[in-house]
């Protein structure tokens, strides 16, 4: 098994199916571009003459668009960027934290990722897209979905405030869980 001796680049980006990691390879000799997703080879391109240039990948079970940018900075040095669906990393995960809440809880020994995408209201576990039930109460809404054996419940509450919009709260086995910050 060949050593990664050029990689040059590490990133990780939290998705709704989880947390994933991009490893980028730049050989700058041979122009080589390797680019994995969670370990697994996506791109491999031997002997680029242009060191420059953007690599465009799919990652997680939603095929988000991911392109690394090759840019030189000066003589033989070079910057390597990120951007999820046409935006910086930085700005992709800013935008990300307004449009879904995810909590990180631990049940029976086993550690759980749990994303609500705010404008479709779809609940992710550890990957997988979860079977829930909507239904309207007194103040607002509850989304009901199980984990294994444990009812869970997020319940979107007005907070009264236009600025704060609608207060999500994961709720487990009776149990409030905090949120998660990524």
């Amino acid at each position: 098994l060949e050593k990664m001796t050029d990689l040059v680049a590490v990133w990780e980006v939290a998705l709704s199916d989880g947390v994933h990691k991009i490893e980028f390879e730049h050989g700058t000799t041979s122009g080589k571009r390797v680019v994995y997703v969670d370990g697994k080879e996506e791109i491999r391109k031997e002997w680029m003459f242009k060191l420059v240039g953007k690599e465009t990948f799919t990652v997680g079970a939603s095929k988000t668009k991911a392109t690394i940018n090759i840019d030189a900075v000066s003589g033989f040095a070079y910057e390597y960027t990120l951007e999820i669906n046409g935006k910086s990393l930085k700005k992709y995960m800013e935008n990300r934290s307004k449009t879904t809440n995810t909590w990180v809880l631990s049940l029976g020994g086993t550690d759980y990722r749990v994303v609500l995408e705010k404008d479709t209201m779809d609940v992710w576990c550890n990957g997988q897209k979860m079977e829930t039930a909507g239904e309207f109460v007194e103040d607002g809404t509850e989304t009901h979905f199980s984990v294994g054996d444990h009812s869970c419940c997020i319940k979107a509450v007005s907070s009264g405030k236009r600025k704060e919009g609608i207060i999500h709260t994961l709720i487990v086995d009776e149990r409030e869980i905090p949120e998660a910050v990524e």
